[in-house]
């Protein structure tokens, strides 16, 4: 039973429309005292893998899920006991600014902004009688439409009968991205009880219509299910594991590239033997030569400032091509989360030591688990040397809006022929996968070309045949 000092903290908001994160580990346990804003768990988010501060101090008295569990936005996380903090001594000044802090996040929260972590610091709001208001708005099948509010009926029209069903009610929703996301989640508006200031709609109610939505549909669901076959095809099922959040993302992702782009692509065998040789010399004094893929980053931003159509965007009809100045460039690496594509801002104005130290940055933040989900959009091309796979080639899938996708395989040593003898070379094989709609096969193999000729004259880099 909960008790008037319990406090259940619900996974907020996490950004970008997220609706669900999955449970990696607990950091506290039942019994722990904690302050506010205390880690108390780390959980994969479709984006990256982050920790979540408590809102409350005091005593954890219940855990909701296991590792691996997947919790929605505004399901019970966790439940504290604060009668210890409530019967704390005087706040310090620094302690009440803290309070002032968060009654701005809540006035903020309130007047609809959607710049919060929904769920911090919002247990007094209005608005959290949301479940019993649909309780009883869907006790019957005509149950929605029985409870809009009608006109009076009066004079002769009262005796005429029955007066006629009222339009639906105006729903107040003051940003785009409260309506987008009420789309993209299949929530009714009409159906929203609104929290905001005058009656507005705010992001965190209709994240709690979805979850109501979830938790119902769950239910009906699990009431209905039959047990999962034992076999499929002949063949003993050993396990059946869902996608964790990261990786629904991404499959939606790569299926959103697929189903819209009409790709296509070039590639080449190049020789990277000289740029193989000179790349130790490029070390600096007691420090590490910069990697194969800062090198072939660096050639490639200089071949795309002759070919910006391979970082520009169509526009979300398709009707516009979007030039831009410079590159974003975006990083495919493999962890053991899935496939991220974190963002180096502005990368064609880097050297190439620079390059290079952002690209190991990017690697051990990224495997880390630890990428916000900031620098993980905003590319306008990708490379992706899936070579650190041992592999020669690959078919890849254009990161999407991106409209290229610039890989480089292996760099291996393979006969070759050289001025009409076969000497052994380090060879490594280049393709370009791009949207057909931004430019033709032309366009791409020129681009493709002028890459090859600086990896295997790099010196041209630098004004240097």
């Amino acid at each position: 039973m909960t008790t008037a000092t319990a406090r259940v903290f619900r996974l907020p908001d996490l950004g970008e429309g997220l609706t669900e994160a999955a449970l990696v580990q607990w950091l506290v346990a039942v019994g722990d005292t904690i302050s506010t804003d205390q880690a108390v768990a780390e959980v994969e988010t479709a984006k990256s893998t982050v920790e979540l501060p408590s809102p409350f101090s005091g005593v954890v008295t219940a855990l909701h899920g296991s590792a691996g569990d997947t919790i929605a936005v505004g399901a019970p996380v966790l439940e504290i006991d604060v009668a210890e903090a409530a019967s704390a001594p005087a706040q310090s000044p620094d302690a009440a600014a803290d309070t002032t802090e968060k009654d701005a996040y809540r006035a903020e929260e309130r007047a609809g902004s959607g710049n919060v972590l929904i769920g911090y610091g919002t247990t007094d709001r209005a608005g959290s009688g949301r479940r019993r208001a649909r309780a009883a708005a869907s006790s019957a099948s005509v149950s929605r439409a029985a409870t809009r509010p009608t006109a009076p009926a009066s004079g002769s029209d009262a005796a005429a009968g029955p007066p006629e069903a009222a339009p639906r009610r105006t729903v107040a929703v003051r940003s785009p991205l409260v309506r987008r996301l009420a789309r993209d989640l299949g929530v009714d508006l009409h159906t929203v009880a609104p929290t905001g200031a005058d009656g507005a709609i705010t992001r965190g109610d209709v994240l709690r219509a979805a979850v109501d939505d979830a938790v119902d549909g769950a239910a009906a669901v699990s009431a209905a299910a039959q047990p999962a076959p034992a076999a499929i095809d002949g063949l003993p099922v050993r396990s059946r594991d869902p996608l964790t959040p990261m990786r629904r993302a991404i499959s939606a992702k790569l299926s959103r590239s697929r189903s819209e782009i009409p790709e296509a692509t070039v590639w080449v065998d190049v020789d990277a033997t000289r740029l193989w040789e000179l790349r130790a010399e490029m070390a600096p004094d007691g420090g590490k030569a910069p990697s194969v893929t800062a090198l072939i980053a660096r050639f490639a931003l200089l071949a795309l400032a002759d070919f910006p159509l391979l970082a520009a965007r169509l526009s979300d009809d398709a009707s516009e091509i979007i030039s831009f100045e410079g590159v974003n460039l975006g990083i495919a690496a493999d962890t053991d989360r899935g496939l991220l594509v974190p963002v180096i801002p502005r990368a064609h104005e880097l050297a190439v030591e620079e390059l290079d130290a952002a690209l190991r940055e990017l690697a051990a933040t990224a495997r880390a688990g630890a990428m916000p989900p900031e620098r993980l959009r905003g590319s306008t091309f990708t490379l992706n040397n899936y070579g650190g796979l041992g592999v020669d080639g690959s078919a890849a899938i254009i990161n999407h809006p991106d409209v290229a996708i610039l890989g480089i395989g292996r760099m291996i040593e393979r006969p070759w022929v050289v001025d009409g003898a076969i000497v052994v070379r380090r060879i490594a094989q280049l393709s370009l996968v791009f949207d057909h709609r931004v430019c033709d096969g032309g366009y791409a193999a020129g681009f493709l070309r002028r890459v090859v000729e600086l990896i295997e004259h790099p010196l041209r880099a630098y004004g240097r045949v």
